[in-house]
């Protein structure tokens, strides 16, 4: 507070140079407010774009301060908060396993904050994993392949010259066989890769190459089958897309099999518009006990089976330039193959 008796006690032209300087004073505190302002607004600025260069980061990330509170985080790193939990701090780079995805954890200090990024690297894993199972696989059934071959000709000998009251035995060695070569011949394809070589032919030859399968699949409960594909003209790979009906086929076999039900169904519906073929595929098993792991290869949740049925199908759908989708109404399939 300025005091009365001392201005009154200057000169007038101390007080004109007392009012400029009182007003210079004023301006520049005005001046430093306005550069506080826009420092203000640059830092947030600093802040918002700095958010927006995270948040682009695919990977996720955080920013730990001092006290070891979240100081900073992408929505990548919001998915999987859970994650933190179970990261080694002491490490600067660490490979973590974390509700089925797999992720590369790597460490950071700078002034008192930890930034720590993970990086989904669930496919890169999976697939050494696939490669190493599919080498191990391929050569199991090279090696299978031979006895197979002299087991299922001795098999054929000997049903022509058993009695007929022991045919049935030698009927059930056969169909076995026949599995096994089965899946010797997926695995093979599947370790392989799949090629395609579309013909013309009807929808009729399907059901009987089906039917045959069927007849050669060991189950015990009364199924009824019902294949209606008549009367359509199709063109893609015969061999291949039979392949991948018997697949789906055994496995709604397979999920009557082990469901609480003493019979059940299963049907295949083909129609086709004027740009595609669609398959439905529906059965009255067991419902799916986990829908994330369908396509993936040597994983089952079944009792029959190694697990690369359905694997197998999507790659030859892929190479047809279809897609599989599970179906909403009902417990079954869609595939859809473009003409």
């Amino acid at each position: 507070m300025i005091d009365k008796e001392m201005l009154d006690s200057l000169s007038v032209k101390e007080k004109e140079f007392f009012k400029k300087s009182l007003e210079g004073l004023i301006e520049q505190t005005y001046a430093v407010e306005k550069e506080y302002k826009e420092l203000n607004a640059s830092y947030k600025n600093l802040q918002d774009f700095i958010k927006q260069i995270i948040e682009v980061i695919p990977n996720a990330l955080w920013v730990i301060d001092e006290n070891g509170d979240i100081f900073l985080q992408n929505s990548e790193a919001k998915k999987c908060n859970g994650l933190l939990k179970e990261i080694d701090f002491s490490k600067e780079s660490d490979e973590i396993e974390y509700e089925n995805f797999f992720y590369l954890i790597k460490i950071n200090r700078a002034y008192g904050r930890t930034i720590i990024s993970a990086t989904d690297i669930t496919q890169e894993k999976r697939g050494e994993r696939l490669a190493s199972m599919g080498q191990v696989a391929a050569h199991l059934s090279h090696e299978i392949r031979n006895p197979i071959g002299s087991v299922s000709l001795m098999a054929s000998t000997l049903y022509k010259r058993v009695t007929p009251k022991n045919r049935p035995l030698v009927e059930e060695i056969k169909k076995a066989i026949w599995r096994v070569e089965r899946i010797i011949k997926a695995t093979l394809l599947f370790t392989k890769g799949v090629s395609i070589n579309p013909n013309t032919f009807q929808a009729d030859e399907l059901v009987s190459d089906i039917e045959f399968a069927v007849s050669y699949y060991s189950f015990s409960k009364e199924i009824d089958f019902h294949f209606d594909m008549q009367g359509i003209e199709l063109k893609m790979d015969f061999d291949l897309i039979s392949i991948v009906l018997q697949n789906f086929v055994f496995n709604a076999i397979d999920a009557i099999e082990e469901s609480e039900d003493e019979s059940g169904f299963v049907k295949i519906e083909l129609k086709e518009d004027p740009q595609n073929f669609i398959f439905h595929i529906i059965d009255s098993g067991a419902d799916f006990e986990d829908k994330n792991i369908l396509y993936e290869p040597f994983k089952t949740t079944k009792t029959k089976g190694q697990g690369l049925g359905l694997a197998l199908s999507l790659e030859i759908i892929d190479a047809h330039n279809g897609n599989i989708e599970l179906l909403e109404k009902e417990k079954g399939f869609k595939i859809t193959i473009p003409k």
